[in-house]
Order: structure tokens, then sequence, then C-alpha cells
């Protein structure tokens, strides 16, 4: 083994990768005793890239006149672990979509070491361009019918927050004609870097963090990059001040007090702040540890996460 990571993943010396899969979650189209029901579409086969889709299952139906927000999401696992399907993120996601009366539609991409960065940002990217382009297609997916993309969110967390973010600058330096709007970004418990440590990151009984997410970075950056690659350090984003303070999307970053990632989730809001970005906001789940809604789906911290992830969607 040359690498391991919280008991997630090992990397051995033949390159081969060894993963941890906890409970799978199957999609069901019929809701049962959820009140959401969920499918899985395929992106791109060649790669592959897939989604799921959860739908609020709404009685009685609404008519399709009635469109619904899309709340892209994308899971956490440091870039090299992690699926939509698993229970946790299936259940926190069903119910979010249920409590924000939203389309989610949850991607997942390929994964480091096998793939490494800048793979995830043009996968989940694909994905937009994927949902984008299946409302000009001649037979657009029945459940996607209600979808509005003048309202589209991204969401995710840990390496999921750090995509939301580099795929706002994408699509900003992309300039593309979508009619895809991008609303807002739902940051949670966000994952950066730089070479440049933190106070915290240096702070006592922070090693075994700090020796976690090196490891983390070591095996998803491209080969020769260090932790201030652009999709690591947020500082070296480049764009023009116009486009930070007029083209950026409002952003909510959610942190949990118990995480050491907060530092740099809060740091990351600082910085949007500095650059003139024109709604930014830090909300902090006290007492709560890193991911707590993925592990723990049912919680009260978690019913909250999603009540104010709702409440920041409906107020566009």
């Amino acid at each position: 083994v040359v690498a391991e990571a919280l008991g997630y993943i090992q990397v051995f010396s033949d390159g081969s990768v060894k993963r941890l899969t906890p409970e799978i979650a199957p999609a069901s189209t019929e809701p049962s005793n959820k009140s959401f029901k969920s499918k899985d579409v395929t992106i791109d086969p060649s790669k592959p890239i897939t989604a799921r889709i959860f739908l609020p299952n709404n009685n009685p139906e609404p008519p399709v006149s009635q469109l619904l927000p899309v709340l892209v999401y994308f899971h956490g696992g440091g870039f090299c672990f992690g699926s939509t399907t698993w229970l946790g993120y299936h259940q926190f996601l069903g119910d979010l979509s249920v409590a924000s009366q939203s389309i989610v539609f949850s991607v997942d991409y390929r994964l480091a070491p096998e793939n490494r960065l800048p793979i995830a940002y043009d996968d989940c990217f694909a994905s937009l361009e994927w949902l984008s382009s299946s409302h000009k297609a001649s037979s657009v997916d029945p459940w996607l019918q209600r979808a509005d993309l003048s309202r589209v969110f991204l969401s995710g967390d840990s390496c999921g927050g750090n995509i939301d973010h580099h795929l706002a600058i994408r699509t900003i330096r992309n300039k593309a004609n979508s009619n895809l709007k991008i609303k807002g970004l739902l940051p949670i418990h966000p994952y950066f870097g730089s070479e440049n440590r933190t106070e915290g990151e240096m702070s006592d009984g922070a090693a075994g963090n700090v020796k976690t997410t090196d490891t983390l970075w070591r095996i998803s950056l491209p080969e020769g990059s260090n932790r201030d690659y652009d999709g690591c350090n947020f500082e070296k984003a480049e764009l023009s001040e116009v486009e930070w303070s007029e083209q950026f999307p409002a952003v909510v970053v959610y942190v949990a007090g118990m995480d050491f990632l907060k530092e740099r989730g809060v740091m990351y809001a600082e910085f949007l702040e500095k650059k003139g970005v024109k709604e930014v906001k830090v909300v902090e789940a006290e007492g709560e540890s890193h991911v707590f809604h993925m592990f723990h789906p049912e919680s009260e911290a978690t019913r909250l996460l999603q009540k104010q992830m709702s409440e920041f969607i409906h107020s566009f």
C-alpha cells in the first residue's frame, strides 16, 4: 500500500486501487414509503458519467407547466471515492428534493487516482451541458420536463463543494449561450488547500487530518502539480473584477463546527467577499462533524440543513 485515506481507499504499488463500498441504495421509480422517487441516467457511457435524479412524489401530481428549480449535486470523497448511490447520499438527497420541492440531479464522476484532476471537473461540466441539451432534444426525459433551467443551483459536499466553485468559474469563462442559468452555489463543508499551511493546520492535534488531506491531494492532483494548483487553491482563480462582481452566482457556504475543513470554508467565503461577489453567506452547524448529513441523513441537524438550503433556493 502506497497511499491510504480514512479506510475508504487503498492505492497499491502496482497502481491498483481498492475502495470500501458502504451500503448502496438502488434507484426506485416507485416511491413506496418514501415521499420521493429516483432513477439513474447515463450522461456519457464511454467514460462513464452517470447521474441519479430525485423527484418529490407529490399527490396529486402537479401539472407539467408547474416548473421546479434544479439542484445539481456532486458527492464528496476527496475526488478519490464516494458515489451518489451510497445510502446516506440517497436518503439525504431524496429528502432534500421533498423539502425544497426541487429536482435533484446528482452526478457520479470519474475518480482519482485512475482519473486525476481536472477529469472530475470535465465530467461534472459535461453533466451540466447534458442537462442543458436535454431540454433541446426532441424527446425530453419526462422527469426533466418540469425542470426550470433558469433556476439551477450547484451543491455538493467536501470536494463536491470544490467542484461547485470550479464549475461556476468554467461557466463564466465559457460564455456559452446556454439555457441553463446558475443562480447560486451551496457548497457544504468545501474541500480546498494550498502549499501554505493555515493556523489550524499547524495547530496541536491537526497532524492526522493534515496527513489525510495531503494524501488525497497527492493522488488526485495532476502529475507534477502541487497544492497551489487552481483546483486546490481557490486564490489562484482568474476572473476579471466584473466577472466576480456581476457574473459569479450568490453563494452560501455551509460549515460544521467540529470539521477540520471549517477554517478553509470560512476563508473561501472571505475570499469571495473580497472579490466583490454580490451575495456571500456562511452558515455554521455548531457541534457537527464533516459531512454529518451523509452519515446521519435523518438527524435534526440534517433536517435543519435541508430547511436552510430550501430557503436559499426559494429566495430566487
